[in-house]
């Protein structure tokens, strides 16, 4: 009996571990669908806090940000992933934005608890992580990518003030030595955010905002450019923000959520930036999750192909043709065409020997008329 009630602990003790360590490889997060500001092509959120949001796998973000381009979903996605992008996306496949802001945040669980009206108004897709990745296939000729991780060489101390201006807060420079000084910017919930740029965490965080603030203004002078042509090709901006990674192992809860509040309150101005440079034909995606993972890694990589041809395609279609059947169709083509070649000449020969050499009488039928009766 003793023996039996010592199996049933031990069964009971594996299966927690068993459960702590799938835990442990597997974290929540969010994502978050924007829609255009003068253009629906998202479905509209259901106003019942009750109902249950189902989640999304990276691979069914990744279908989901293929389709508002303008491309099929990947041909892996199941049923299930194609119902789920239907609650999502608005069902005519000749109406897309074919422009998508994409941008992960790492460290961070939820996105849905934030005031700004912006994030507040999108549509929300829980999620469950592990080590899962995904990619977004694109076609190379018809998409154009730009990266939101380009770091600014050297920050001075105006482009920090400049982008202290943008926020609405102020720097405070200091007289001794460059980048030394305090950056304030107050909060929508009252509090004011301090940073000091003689600290290494906080450096690290204002150089993801200035580099954020840079690489958007030039993907809208890009935007700009290719406008220009009649039939310009789809646009992806994406981006890993993990700024917060760096509050995080240098602060308390505190302060990470002061800057949390501040990275959403530059998002919502940035969007709005998008918003008009695209006229409202642009679809944000912001995916977050509580996994702080490298700047390297990022959990949807952009994957551009070329459009193969059709010629390649019917040549290759069949694996099992040989060489020497190539040989074979390749000889009887050349036959064929000396063949072809061959009878036109002749008989092009023969017509003119005919026109040359035909009789002229009052019965030709080239110069007489034909007699019906």
């Amino acid at each position: 009996m003793d023996f039996q009630i010592r199996s049933v602990f031990n069964l009971l003790l594996i299966s927690s571990l068993l459960c702590s360590l799938s835990a442990a490889n597997e974290s929540t997060g969010s994502v978050l669908f924007i829609d255009g500001s003068s253009h629906k092509y998202l479905r509209s959120q259901s106003t019942n806090h009750n109902d249950v949001v189902p989640s999304m796998s990276p691979l069914e973000v990744g279908a989901a940000v293929s389709v508002l381009l303008g491309f099929a979903p990947p041909a892996t996605l199941s049923a299930a992933g194609s119902s789920k992008l239907n609650e999502v996306l608005m069902p005519n496949p000749f109406d897309r934005p074919r422009a998508v802001f994409l941008l992960e945040i790492a460290g961070v669980n939820d996105l849905g608890s934030s005031e700004n009206a912006m994030f507040i108004n999108a549509i929300k897709q829980k999620r469950t992580l592990g080590s899962e990745k995904a990619q977004i296939e694109l076609q190379g000729e018809e998409v154009s990518v730009v990266s939101l991780d380009e770091k600014v060489a050297d920050i001075t101390d105006k482009e920090i003030s400049d982008l202290a201006s943008w926020v609405g807060g102020s720097y405070i420079v200091s007289g001794l030595k460059s980048l030394n000084g305090e950056l304030v910017v107050p909060l929508a919930s009252g509090a004011d955010l301090k940073l000091y740029m003689s600290r290494e965490a906080d450096r690290e965080f204002v150089a993801s905002l200035i580099a954020l603030f840079h690489n958007s203004r030039r993907a809208i002078e890009m935007h700009e450019d290719l406008s220009q042509a009649s039939k310009g090709p789809a646009e992806l901006i994406r981006g890993h923000f993990h700024g917060i990674k760096a509050l995080q192992e240098q602060y308390g809860h505190e302060v990470v959520q002061q800057g949390l509040e501040l990275l959403l309150s530059t998002l919502s101005k940035t969007l709005e930036s998008f918003q008009v440079a695209y006229k409202g034909q642009i679809v944000g995606v912001i995916i977050s999750s509580e996994i702080s993972s490298p700047e390297s890694e990022k959990m949807l990589d952009v994957v551009l192909t070329a459009r193969p041809s059709a010629r390649w395609l019917a040549e290759t279609e069949g694996s099992s043709v040989t060489n020497a059947s190539l040989l074979e169709v390749v000889l009887v083509r050349t036959i064929l065409a000396w063949l072809t070649g061959i009878i036109l000449i002749i008989a092009t020969l023969l017509g003119i020997y005919s026109l040359l050499y035909m009789p002229i009488t009052k019965d030709t039928l080239l110069y007489s008329n034909v007699k019906l009766d």
